[in-house]
């Protein structure tokens, strides 16, 4: 397995998450929005408008993907205008009978390609599965497909075996494995098979003694994209970026918004999780989200730098603690208004919150 190399990572993360309010709560009249709005996707239109692209959640766990314009007062968001819905779990592979749903997407803007890219969890009759659409606007979405991760034979398994989540894009081309320029993406591989067959157990790949969920990238040529943007669905050079280690992460980590770039290198907001998790369930009542963040290198984004050993923001406030899901932050977007960035997040799975992101002691 192509895992980290042995170096020092440092745990000064110059950078601070501070609560500015609440920006979406659901909609009581709408029942798209029954049991949560939450954990959004971000971009800016054509015209410069700010969208939100959050996921709304209906009776029976059953989520689409909504579009709102974001009401900015003073520079600093306060609301959404709703627009409607721009993805719903109509392919056979976002549906099954017991669960159905589009869910938690991130949106990448790709210069290269002029397109936004979103990826996003089709919860299917295997699972939850990443899965890519594409557009110009915003507005207009077009599937390419679920994502297919190439079978690679250090790993000694097959990726596409196991559920997956978090998956991100970084938004410029980066180093692949063998140098040339690529289009590179971090995912959160889930081991524990009981996902889909109860009493599977985990399956790991060759070289990889820790179950639990970590980060991994995985790179697209940038060539084989501008000849067919399909083939950012097809991924291969897997490596492992980083496993749970402090106590506010010790049962899983995951991406957050799409990496920014930062002077340091490759900034990453990333969640981790602690408590209790039962295998096999959706909805986790017992676990613990808080949000930390990572510097990744700019040469080669496998590599940590460094990471933050307590939480930037966790759950304190009631909005935070008491929902669908108790007890998350769950950071999914970035966006720069006026000279300020802000961090969108879900918060207890059921209204969508935000935060200053800033960074200590130096301007950008």
């Amino acid at each position: 397995m192509k895992a980290q190399p042995q170096m020092k990572i440092s745990h000064e993360v110059p950078y601070t998450l501070t609560r500015a309010g609440t920006v979406m709560i659901p909609d009581p009249a709408d029942p798209n929005e029954a049991e949560g709005v939450l954990n959004p996707a971000s971009g800016r239109g054509p015209d410069g408008t700010l969208y939100l692209l959050p996921r709304l959640v209906a009776d029976g766990n059953v989520s689409r993907v909504g579009l709102a314009t974001v009401t900015v007062v003073d520079g600093r968001p306060v609301g959404v205008e709703r627009q409607g819905v721009v993805l719903e779990p109509d392919a056979g592979w976002e549906r099954s009978p017991l669960h159905a749903g589009v869910e938690d997407p991130r949106i990448t803007f790709l210069p290269g390609l002029g397109r936004f890219v979103m990826t996003y969890v089709a919860y299917g009759p295997l699972g939850p599965r990443p899965a890519l659409a594409t557009s110009t606007d915003l507005h207009t979405w077009e599937r390419l497909g679920p994502l297919h991760f190439g079978y690679q034979e250090d790993l000694d398994m097959d990726l596409n075996l196991v559920p997956n989540k978090d998956v991100v894009f970084f938004p410029e081309p980066v180093p692949g494995p063998d140098g040339a320029l690529c289009f590179a993406a971090l995912h959160r591989p889930m081991w524990d098979l009981d996902w889909i067959v109860p009493g599977a157990g985990n399956h790991l790949p060759a070289g990889l003694a820790d179950d639990r969920p970590g980060i991994w990238i995985s790179y697209v040529p940038v060539a084989d994209a501008l000849h067919d943007v399909a083939a950012l669905t097809r991924l291969g050079g897997h490596k492992l970026v980083a496993l749970p280690e402090f106590p506010f992460e010790d049962l899983k980590i995951g991406a957050g918004p799409p990496p920014i770039r930062v002077p340091e290198g490759w900034l990453l907001i990333h969640h981790g999780v602690s408590g209790t998790i039962v295998p096999g369930v959706d909805q986790q009542k017992g676990a613990h989200y808080s949000a930390g963040a990572m510097i990744l290198s700019a040469n080669d984004p496998s590599t940590v730098l460094a990471r933050t050993a307590v939480p930037l923001l966790e759950p304190t406030t009631e909005a935070e603690r008491s929902g669908i899901v108790p007890n998350v932050v769950f950071p999914t977007a970035i966006e720069m208004i006026g000279d300020q960035r802000y961090v969108f997040y879900g918060m207890a799975d059921s209204r969508i919150g935000v935060a200053t992101l800033e960074r200590v002691g130096a301007s950008e």
